[in-house]
């Protein structure tokens, strides 16, 4: 599959490697061709790894990942085309982070990054996925106590059963928490994984649901 990257942040790059590492192939967008660190991550990644302009990598795309800071998202998205995003399964990473007081905090009320996302992108079916963990574990989680959870919202079925067979390859187990609105849950539930790294110095861990 082609997927398209947008945001070379963290994030981004660690989920290229990922999908390259996986047979795909990967396209890391950027405001700009020849973004430095997409150059860079292009370079050791290999010949299935490419860069180009959020244009250009929404519409190599046959799936598209949105990885960018909050703060630019929007304006990345026009950027990038509203049209190139049509009809395609987007994911989106993102936790809306207001960093103005030290510690971040959520950045919305009442709605959610997922929430505003689809708004943008009427004819994309977004799905959150991969925000409540961070990058270094986002594919091929090993953790003592067996697979982590990744829990997913989105409107569209289709589109969910595509991401949850994305993070089954990537050894996730996947919870679907219904409609995008639960991205404002899932986007509350990456703060308490935040509270926790802070409280304890450490950003090696994940969630999971138990069951009886």
């Amino acid at each position: 599959m082609k997927i398209g990257i947008l945001g070379t942040g963290d994030v981004g790059r660690a989920l290229g490697t990922g999908f390259v590492k996986h047979g795909h192939e990967v396209k890391i967008g950027s405001r700009e061709a020849g973004n430095e660190k997409a150059e860079a991550w292009r370079q050791k990644t290999g010949d299935k790894a490419s860069t180009g302009t959020f244009a250009e990598a929404a519409a190599f795309g046959d799936l598209v990942v949105v990885a960018t800071l909050w703060t630019g998202t929007e304006n990345a998205l026009r950027l990038a085309g509203i049209d190139n995003f049509k009809g395609k399964t987007v994911i989106d990473t993102i936790n809306p982070l207001d960093f103005s007081t030290g510690v971040p905090r959520l950045a919305v009320t009442g709605t959610s990054a997922g929430e505003e996302v689809q708004k943008w992108l009427p004819g994309a079916h977004v799905v959150k996925a991969f925000n409540i963990v961070g990058n270094a574990h986002m594919v091929d989680p090993q953790f003592p106590g067996g697979p982590p959870d990744m829990f997913i919202a989105g409107n569209d079925a289709a589109a969910k059963a595509r991401v949850t067979e994305i993070l089954k390859g990537f050894g996730w187990n996947v919870i679907d928490s219904g409609k995008i609105e639960s991205a404002r849950y899932l986007e509350a539930l990456a703060m308490l994984w935040i509270i926790y790294g802070f409280g304890t110095n450490t950003w090696n861990h994940a969630f999971k649901l138990l069951r009886k």
